[in-house]
């Protein structure tokens, strides 16, 4: 790889928050995917070599992270990076460091039993998702490259072809991070090296703060595309306000903010409509993390306030956001319940119809109507709306309102050609993706909502 000398401020510096290890090479490496847009942003060339672990870059030191985490609101003191390496951090074009990071690249001694390796279907199904992310705006960890390793990956399924992914990220530190270097030592080191890196200048207390309104930004984000990450795990919540760990997530069809696809979520803990406040708990345990730092009699009060104060920052983001999707002059709660409790009732294909609503402001209710079970329904909510509009936010909304997203049966139908060594289905849907809000005819196919067989029943699995 052509990069300039890899640096490991986080290996070096954090001493007991990382194992030295090295990947396990594959066999016989194939390339499936090169993100040739984010290797110019990096300033890196293609190697296969080093994206399927034969080969360690100049300067890099190679550790397997160590971080803690509540799972489904159960502790676990030791989780780690099982199948995962840290490479080292480069400086990208825009003068930011940036994590070089191996996906699937064998044990390391946080595997827990596990075989460190990864399949082919999950480490696409990252890739996709991450650039889905990144061209709707929204902050994201993405994948720089997946390669096939040539040898197979046992799971329940039987095996399955392995790869390794190669990802790339502001940091991968984690709020798990700071639960174990707050049972194990190198709090007060981590914290500030997470502050200098990612919010100079800050006080401990003023970290929380930017952390929580990172998060709630976020969190807003994926609430106004439907996007379920489906295993919102402390150890899977970055303090950069980066989506990261993408594995049984998936955006929502119809609107219910109760849906809920992976496999492993049996009682809906992490559900569309959960998100926000689950974002909350986890940063509960980030707040409580960070009290000894934050010092003083009145800590917990004052970290409290600050936890306090995601709902508003939170809600105003989303307001925003609703009122941009909706082309209104100005916020209108009461509006925004109507509107969703409609496409609840109706079960209307939530990216659609915001799509259709520019045509039926001119007049033109076909489309909104071919998505309602009861046409009537949408005239009468439109007959509320158009007065609520504005000229200019009618204009924007589809610069706002995607066009496309990862349509669950797409992602499923292009994974499962890759896997069997065809991929233009996954080339012809990231091409999609990576222009969300630019709608084409020839591109009609990939507006479509899930057929019959992917409504209520489709599930998505970990891959590990």
């Amino acid at each position: 790889m052509q990069l300039a000398t890899l640096e490991n401020t986080f290996a070096r510096e954090l001493e007991g928050l990382t194992v030295p290890w090295q990947p396990v090479a594959a066999p016989e490496p194939q390339l499936l995917l090169h993100n040739e847009a984010l290797a110019a942003e990096l300033g890196v060339s293609f190697d296969v070599d080093v994206f399927a672990g034969r080969a360690v870059p100049e300067g890099a030191v190679p550790v397997a992270m160590a971080y803690a985490g509540h799972q489904f609101g159960g502790y676990s003191p030791r989780l780690g990076d099982g199948r995962a390496l840290l490479l080292g951090e480069l400086i990208d074009a825009s003068g930011h460091r940036r994590d070089l990071h191996l996906k699937g690249s064998g044990r390391t001694p946080f595997a827990r039993g596990g075989d460190g390796k990864a399949a082919i279907g999950p480490m696409l199904r990252e890739a996709v998702i991450g650039e889905a992310m990144h061209g709707l705006g929204i902050p994201t960890t993405r994948a720089l490259a997946v390669v096939a390793t040539g040898e197979p990956v046992f799971r329940e399924a039987g095996p399955l072809p392995g790869a390794v992914l190669t990802r790339v990220a502001s940091s991968h530190i984690r709020v798990g991070t700071f639960e174990y270097a707050a049972r194990n030592g190198g709090l007060r080191e981590l914290a500030d090296y997470a502050i200098a890196r990612h919010y100079p200048g800050l006080g401990y207390l003023e970290f929380l703060s930017a952390v929580v309104d990172a998060q709630a930004r976020l969190i807003a984000q994926w609430m106004l595309v439907g996007f379920i990450h489906g295993v919102m795990n402390t150890d899977n919540m970055a303090i950069s306000g980066e989506s990261i760990d993408y594995g049984p997530c998936a955006f929502m069809d119809a609107y219910d903010p109760g849906t809920v696809f992976s496999s492993i979520d049996h009682a809906g803990r992490y559900a569309y409509g959960n998100q926000p406040r689950i974002a909350v708990w986890n940063l509960s345990r980030f707040a409580e993390t960070l009290l000894p730092l934050i010092g003083g009699d009145d800590a917990v009060e004052r970290a409290t306030s600050v936890l306090q104060s995601f709902d508003d920052r939170y809600g105003a983001a989303w307001r925003a956001g609703m009122t941009a999707k909706l082309g209104l002059r100005e916020p209108d709660a009461s509006f925004f319940e109507d509107t969703l409790s409609l496409l609840a009732a109706q079960r209307v294909d939530y990216t659609n119809f915001f799509r259709a609503l520019p045509d039926a402001a001119l007049g033109d209710a076909r489309r909104a109507h071919a998505l309602f079970t009861d046409p009537s329904a949408f005239d009468a909510w439109a007959d509320h709306w158009r007065p609520l509009t504005s000229s200019d936010g009618l204009a924007a909304m589809n610069t706002v309102n995607p066009a496309y997203i990862p349509r669950n049966h797409l992602v499923e139908e292009a994974l499962t050609a890759a896997t069997n060594d065809d991929l233009l289905p996954l080339g012809r849907l990231m091409e999609v993706l990576a222009r969300p809000f630019d709608e084409r005819e020839e591109r009609a196919p990939y507006a479509e909502p899930a057929p019959d067989r992917f409504t209520g029943v489709y599930q998505t699995f970990c891959g590990t």
